[in-house]
Formats: structure tokens, C-alpha cells, sequence
């Protein structure tokens, strides 16, 4: 396999899913926090509620439609440029994709109409209900979705049958509730519910300076701080547990975001802050909080993590294994029902995936020399330094976050949110925050996963499709231009969109913006 092709096959999928992941999250947390504004609407019939929920609606939906189209092309290439990934595993990694296309995304599609042009046509209750199944869709689909990924990170209930060559479900139960899966979709919905509560607040923040659609600006930021408060602290607790879901499922991962080159004796410290040094194997200038990560990973005061230079000896012990399990599995395309050789097989077929590794040194792993073999062990390291840094920002920016909303409930409770004029600048200045902190979160996912496509399974190098790099850079740059097309016209539609405001009778602007010499207290009134 060329290594160009791979890696611009990589590149191409990283570009498409990151832009997708631009969307998504906003449109998780503005769902739910259309049914808790419209909620408050239903039970105290004031109206500002229903003008309140139609704008954040509106944004919404013009967020939805962005998400739709790009996730649509992410999964057209996974035919176009993983066909051997889809043919491999396509039993298995298909049918979360299937199911949430069948029960999430045509519950999700059908209620979004009904919510947008039911305004006059339902009960109240009634379209209170309609918005609650649009929530429920999108947070089904981001269920499935990231059960998939989840399954891709710890390949539970499924084997590969040396019959057919591929891999095939055993226990569909295991795929569902895989713990990395659960661990990720928790977490990963809590970082949507921060990223729409940050713009909401952000938003909620200007019109405020601006002194325009007081009445919904004050009711929307009071909605985002409760809101975000819960939603941010609940991502630093579930990131904590997918970091514990690590210590038993990824554990070379989780060394190379810590920098664990070797394992210690117990409790394991946490590092703040270090230079990791590939080459010997080290992390200069550590800045270390003693125990810290012995209690992440391992909910224990004695427990370690396993250091990134004894899983590379594990890797090559795997690897070793695994090249039995070739041996076996050539056999057996020969001669399907030799029973000695479907034994050696069962015996080693945990390992099959390690033996594929040597594939980037040698076409046939029973070849392989002892110094191929710890070559191969070797790349099952990860980029280190850009896992450690990428998750030290992710994690900065969530404390950040606390310390945002948590600002925000207190003003907002001694009803000072609208005249701290420092707040205000500081809560629009936040906006890019979650999107950079989420972006990174993926970062660390699927970069800590290499070089893996299915860990222990499927190395990268080998799920590409046979593509040329000149058809590569051409669907490379013509999703680039569509993507940067596209995304001029949705920054220019919210924009606008938040310029306008919400609908008559609420949108009226004040004549005094909010200004830094206000004396505290007093609170600009609506014209």
C-alpha cells in the first residue's frame, strides 16, 4: 500500500469529520435546551418563552441542515476510501450506522418540520412534545454513531471467521453496551450541551452590550448558566470516567496522553506539565501532582499505569502470537477443515490483528525478522506529544468552562448578569472555547488510537481503498472549497440571523446599550 494514499485517505477523513463535529455538538445542546425554554413556556404561558424558543429554533435549524449534509459525505467514504475497512468489518461497524439512520435520524428529520412549521398548528403540549422528539433523535443518533466509534476503540462482541475472511458480530448485547461506547457518548453529549450553552450565553452576552432584546437576552443567558453549569461540570466527571474506561481497554493510549514512557511503582502521579522527548524515551522538566493519576486510572492509592515502553515489549509478545495465527489462517484458506490448524488459529486468534502490523515491513508476516518485529511493536506508539499537549488544552478549556457558568449562575441569581459589563465581554470573547476544546477531544480519540483503524484488529495502513494521490488531492480540494463555501454562508445566516433577533413583540432595542460607567444595579429597560 502506498504510504501517500494512506495518509491522504487520514487526512481527508480528518478534514471532512472534524468540519462535520462543527455542527454537531450545537446542535445536541440547542435541542435540549429548546425543550427546557419551551418547557418553561408551556407551564407559565408568557409569551416572551415562545418568541425566546422560536430564535434559538431558528438557529437550530440552520445549524441542522449543515450537520446533516457533511455527516452524510462521511459515510459515503467509507465506501470510497475504506473499502477494505468496510469490507472487513462492515458486518459489525454498519448496523449502529444502519440503526441510526432507520430510528435516529428519520425520527430526528420527520419531528424538525412539524417543529418548525407547527408553531400555529399544534396545541401547546402538543408541539412541546414534537420539540422533545427532535431531542431525542439527535441525542439517539449521536448514540449509534458513537457506538460505532466506540466499537472501533474496543472491538467487543465480534471475532473473525476464517471461513469468510472477515469479522462478524457474536454478541450485538456487547457491541451496545460497550463501556468505552457508553463512556464516550456521555461525554461527548455533555461537551454539546457546554458548546450551546456557551452560545447562548455568548449571544445572550452582546445583545446585552448592545442594550438590544433585553427581555430574551436576560431569560436565554439565565437558561445557559444553569444549564452549562451542570452540563460543564458533568464533563469533567464523565471525562473522568472515560479515562478510567482507558486503564482496562486502551492502555497504550492512555500512557501516551500521560507521557508514562515506564511504568512506576504506585500511586501514579498526575503531570501537569512536561516536554515528552521521544528519543529517550522521557519527559523533561515534568511538573508532576503526586497520586493523581493513580486515582483516574485506577480508582486505587496503590494501583499504576502501565508504561508505554512495557506495552511496546506486550506488542511484540502479541505480535509474535499473532504471526501463529497467520500461519494458521493461510492454512486454513487451503485446506478449510485441517483441525490441527483451526486449532493453532483458536488458540492465537486474539493476536491475528498484531500480525497484520508487520505488513507495513514485509508482505508476508511469517518472514518477519526479529528486528521487523520490534520495528512493528514500536508503532504501536502513538504521537505523544501531540496527545499530551491536545488534551491539556481540552482539559484546561472544560475547567474554564466551570469557572465560566458558575460565574454566570451567581450573577444571574443576584440578578447582576446584565449590568456587569466585564462579564459580558468576557462571555462573547468565550465563544470559540468549546469547539476548540472538542476538536482537540477527537484529536486525542482518534490520533491515541493509531495505528489502529480497529484497535488490535485492523492497522490503517491496510483499510484504505486502492486509490491514486491524484484523485486523493482532487476530493481533498474540492471538499475543501464546498466546505469553506458552505461555511461562509451558515456564519453569515446566524450572524444575521442574531442581528435581527428575535421576532415582534420582543425585539425592540433599548436606547442605552449596557456602558462600562453604569453604576451597579441598574438594569437597562426595553423601549
Amino acid at each position: 500500500m502506498d504510504p501517500g494514499v494512506v495518509d491522504l485517505s487520514r487526512l481527508q477523513f480528518a478534514l471532512t469529520a472534524l468540519y462535520h463535529f462543527l455542527f454537531v455538538p450545537l446542535t445536541l445542546g440547542l435541542s435540549t435546551m429548546l425543550v427546557i425554554m419551551e418547557a418553561v413556556y408551556v407551564m407559565t404561558n408568557r409569551r416572551i418563552w415562545r418568541t425566546t424558543t422560536r430564535f434559538w429554533g431558528k438557529i437550530f435549524g440552520i445549524n441542522f441542515v449543515l450537520g446533516v449534509a457533511t455527516g452524510l459525505t462521511m459515510e459515503f467514504q467509507f465506501g470510497t476510501n475504506w473499502s477494505y475497512f468496510s469490507h472487513y468489518v462492515g458486518d459489525i461497524f454498519g448496523a449502529p450506522l444502519a440503526i441510526e439512520g432507520l430510528m435516529a435520524f428519520f425520527l430526528e428529520a420527520t419531528m424538525v418540520g412539524l417543529m418548525f412549521f407547527g408553531w400555529d398548528r399544534l396545541s401547546k403540549l402538543g408541539h412541546l412534545l414534537v420539540t422533545c422528539m427532535v431531542a431525542l433523535g439527535t441525542n439517539l443518533s449521536a448514540l449509534w454513531i458513537l457506538v460505532a466509534n466506540g466499537w472501533m476503540q474496543n472491538p467487543v462482541g465480534a471475532a473473525f471467521n476464517p471461513e469468510t475472511m472477515r469479522m462478524e458480530v457474536t454478541d450485538f448485547g456487547a457491541v451496545l453496551f460497550n463501556p468505552v461506547a457508553q463512556a464516550k457518548f456521555v461525554h461527548t453529549v455533555s461537551a454539546g450541551y457546554v458548546c450551546a450553552s456557551v452560545v447562548v450565553l455568548g449571544v445572550s452576552a452582546f445583545w446585552l452590550l448592545k442594550g438590544r432584546f433585553v427581555p430574551v437576552a436576560r431569560r436565554s443567558m439565565t437558561v445557559a448558566a444553569a444549564f452549562g453549569l451542570a452540563a460543564s461540570l458533568s464533563v469533567v466527571v464523565l471525562g473522568d470516567e472515560s479515562g478510567y474506561a482507558l486503564t482496562d481497554n486502551q492502555k497504550m493510549k492512555l500512557a501516551a496522553i500521560e507521557a508514562v514512557w515506564h511504568t512506576e511503582p504506585g500511586p501514579s502521579g498526575l503531570t501537569l506539565f512536561g516536554l515528552p522527548d521521544t528519543l529517550t524515551h522521557s519527559t523533561r522538566y515534568k511538573v508532576e501532582i503526586p497520586w493523581v493519576l493513580g486515582l483516574i486510572a485506577t480508582r486505587s492509592l496503590d494501583g499504576t499505569v502501565t508504561g508505554m515502553s512495557e506495552l511496546v515489549l506486550k506488542a511484540q509478545e502479541r505480535i509474535e502470537s499473532g504471526v501463529i495465527a497467520y500461519d494458521a489462517v493461510q492454512h486454513l484458506k487451503v485446506a478449510p477443515t485441517d483441525i490441527a490448524q483451526r486449532a493453532r488459529f483458536e488458540a492465537h486468534r486474539s493476536d491475528l490483528g498484531y500480525a497484520l502490523l508487520l505488513k507495513r515491513h514485509i508482505a508476508d508476516p511469517r518472514a518477519a525478522t526479529p528486528q521487523q518485529i520490534e520495528a512493528a511493536a514500536w508503532d504501536t506508539v502513538p504521537d505523544v506529544g501531540l496527545l499530551f499537549w491536545s488534551f491539556r488544552i481540552m482539559a484546561f478549556i472544560g475547567f474554564a468552562m466551570i469557572a465560566l457558568f458558575a460565574t454566570a449562575f451567581v450573577l444571574c441569581s443576584l440578578r447582576k448578569h446584565t449590568t456587569s459589563r466585564r462579564f459580558l465581554m468576557l462571555a462573547v470573547a468565550a465563544l470559540p472555547l468549546p469547539w476548540v476544546a472538542i476538536e482537540l477531544g477527537w484529536v486525542v480519540a482518534e490520533l491515541g488510537r493509531q495505528p489502529w483503524a480497529i484497535e488490535g484488529v485492523l492497522p490503517t495502513f491496510l483499510a484504505t481503498s486502492s486509490l491514486s494521490r491524484a484523485a486523493l488531492w482532487t476530493t481533498i480540494t474540492g471538499f475543501t472549497l464546498i466546505y469553506g463555501v458552505l461555511a461562509v454562508i451558515e456564519v453569515r445566516l446566524i450572524l444575521a440571523a442574531i442581528r435581527h433577533g428575535p421576532e415582534q413583540p420582543d425585539d425592540q432595542p433599548t436606547e442605552t446599550p449596557v456602558a462600562a460607567t453604569r453604576p451597579p444595579g441598574v438594569i437597562p429597560t426595553p423601549a
